[in-house]
């Protein structure tokens, strides 16, 4: 069998998209030469790919087999031109970055500019996803990298912890909890949160949470970032939980109150999930080390008794 990349690339969309419309529309032709070239990968797979229904197509279990093994074409593809433009002095990588909303707020824009500087050719695609997504992209080959933070299906990856992540509460200093040391998270639903936005992976997992104790947040605004978050509760708008980072990072000049959280789930196991057995360029490599190494301290106790690296 002989495939061309145009082909398998619009297969790959139509599986995304669950609709050859919009499959087309993507990689720029028209629905009868999509559907054309669909019918041709049938025709040299020697059985059907696609269920066709009303709303849309959805995969067949060979289907399911051929998108597997698209992605891997493709994948091996554009490594091979990354390497081969090595070679011609054009530009060395690619690197395809999923993260939570804390990697892509919190510490990363502190991580990447030194990493792009010293590695000038390769560009960074980074996007911020919900963490089981992030672990769905890299293992279906639409990301490179993925960095999550707590429970995650790491079937077929590979998974290098690299610190923990401790969530807070933080309220203005004016505020009637500031005085406590610490608080259980159910304790604090009767006063105003301010949240982050509805896509991101904290406030996913607070809902989790809520949704579980059968009593929800009661969201005064959702911002689009955590130094936002704590201007807000400084102002005494709300209260609202916040990686420590953040909270560290703002407590003085938003005049701020940090109160620990009494629940287990506030410990949060941050990893780097890269697919299993798949060799990474070497600038790939290096930015797992970067990561690992920027959390690296001797461990001690927190506050409230867990040890642990850097938070």
């Amino acid at each position: 069998m002989q495939f061309d990349l145009t082909d398998l690339r619009l297969f790959v969309r139509v599986a995304e998209e669950g609709a050859l419309t919009r499959a087309a529309a993507r990689q720029f032709l028209s629905l009868a030469a999509a559907s054309a070239r669909v019918k041709t990968l049938e025709e040299q797979a020697g059985v059907p790919l696609l269920y066709r229904e009303a709303r849309g197509v959805r995969l067949t279990p060979a289907g399911v087999a051929f998108l597997h093994h698209a992605r891997g074409v493709l994948r091996q593809t554009a490594q091979l031109r990354a390497e081969l433009q090595e070679y011609g002095g054009g530009l060395h990588g690619h690197l395809r970055v999923q993260a939570n909303t804390t990697a892509v707020m919190d510490f990363l824009p502190e991580l990447l500019p030194p990493f792009l500087s010293a590695h000038p050719c390769v560009n960074i695609d980074l996007q911020e996803k919900p963490n089981a997504e992030i672990a769905r992209g890299v293992r279906d080959g639409r990301a490179d990298l993925g960095i999550v933070a707590g429970d995650v299906d790491a079937a077929g990856l590979r998974a290098t912890h690299f610190s923990t992540d401790r969530l807070v509460l933080v309220v203005s200093r004016q505020h009637p909890l500031a005085g406590q040391r610490t608080i259980a998270f159910a304790d604090t639903l009767e006063h105003d949160y301010i949240g982050m936005h509805a896509g991101s992976t904290l406030q996913a997992y607070l809902s989790r949470i809520t949704e579980d104790i059968g009593r929800p947040l009661k969201l005064r605004i959702q911002l689009s970032s955590f130094d936002a978050m704590c201007r807000m509760i400084g102002a005494g708008v709300g209260i609202g939980v916040v990686p420590e980072s953040a909270a560290r990072r703002n407590l003085a000049t938003m005049k701020l109150a940090r109160i620990e959280l009494t629940d287990e789930w506030k410990w949060r196991e941050r990893r780097v999930l890269v697919r299993e057995g798949e060799a990474l360029p070497g600038y790939a490599e290096a930015l797992i080390v970067l990561l690992c190494e920027h959390f690296r301290k001797p461990a001690r106790s927190s506050a409230s008794g867990r040890p642990g690296g850097r938070k």
